[in-house]
């Protein structure tokens, strides 16, 4: 192996590491003291250990098996070993290390419970493993059927956990469940995009050379230009598209809206950018 993949594997084991001691964070330190539990197969393991008494460190490692299984056969070997090294840590972690119950108030419990464990499966996420099989699973089932997304999928599985929970933990820890869940989906989101979370604009206007030029000029950033025709008046027209971070998002609106107050702006959120050249050039 040499010296640049070397390095690379060396990082995503850290960042596996750093992950499984946050989610064990998360689930001893705040939320196993509560009845209160996650999404997805960790949150599943947690109603089952809950309900029946058996160890939830088994319980990860035993339902997210047949998930790392899956994702062996569907998306690859190194994917897999990372996995399935992670979630038999995160299995010992909660086994063999004690975290301090950090507080009782059920509210704090909740969203920072949520924050470790998000943190965790971002971590784990970024050193090419997951935490959590439902992920794996909800790719499986859309590919499988068109009709419905993995955003979908894991909506509707979470749903479907969390009404399962009101039945047996009542409707409050359902309820402040559902919470830490929000709280992890959104550490978990910032983890992976951050602040540069990429977002796309596309400008319609008569002054579209002037905001050309000011955006690749103030900002730096790359501008696209469409060729296209107004449907109503078949006019020929330039329509211009970039993508910026969604910081840069109300700068470039008060460039275009500066030189063109009838410019028709819409702004796409973006699931991911990868390739072509989307970071700043500089500016002297």
């Amino acid at each position: 192996m040499t010296k640049r993949p070397l390095l690379r594997e060396s990082l995503n084991a850290a960042s596996i590491t750093l992950g499984v001691l946050s989610a064990g964070m998360g689930l001893h330190g705040f939320l196993l003291s509560s009845q209160f539990i996650d999404g997805g197969v960790t949150g599943v393991s947690m109603l089952v250990a809950k309900v029946t008494g058996w160890p939830l460190s088994a319980l990860i490692l035993v339902i997210n098996l047949p998930f790392i299984a899956l994702g062996y056969h569907q998306i690859g070997r190194a994917f897999a070993i990372r996995s399935a090294a992670a979630i038999v840590g995160l299995s010992v972690c909660l086994a063999t290390i004690h975290f301090p119950d950090v507080t009782p108030d059920k509210l704090l419990t909740a969203v920072f419970g949520g924050f470790f464990i998000g943190a965790g499966i971002g971590l784990a996420m970024r050193g090419g493993a997951v935490l959590d099989g439902t992920e794996i699973a909800a790719l499986l089932i859309s590919k499988k059927s068109h009709l419905f997304r993995v955003g979908d999928v894991i909506l509707g599985l979470n749903i479907f956990i969390f009404l399962t929970a009101a039945f047996f933990l009542g409707v409050e820890s359902a309820l402040y469940s559902i919470l830490t869940y929000i709280a992890a989906s959104k550490t978990l989101d910032f983890l992976l995009h951050g602040i540069e979370e990429y977002t796309a604009i596309t400008i319609i206007s008569e002054g579209n050379e002037a905001i050309r030029t000011a955006i690749t000029g103030r900002l730096g950033r790359g501008v696209t230009i469409y060729k296209g025709r107004g449907g109503m008046t078949g006019a020929d027209q330039d329509i211009l598209f970039c993508v910026v971070t969604r910081l840069e998002i109300g700068k470039v609106k008060n460039i275009a809206l500066d030189i063109d107050k009838s410019a028709f702006i819409i702004v796409h959120p973006l699931a991911d950018v990868e390739g072509g050249v989307i970071k700043k050039t500089s500016i002297h």
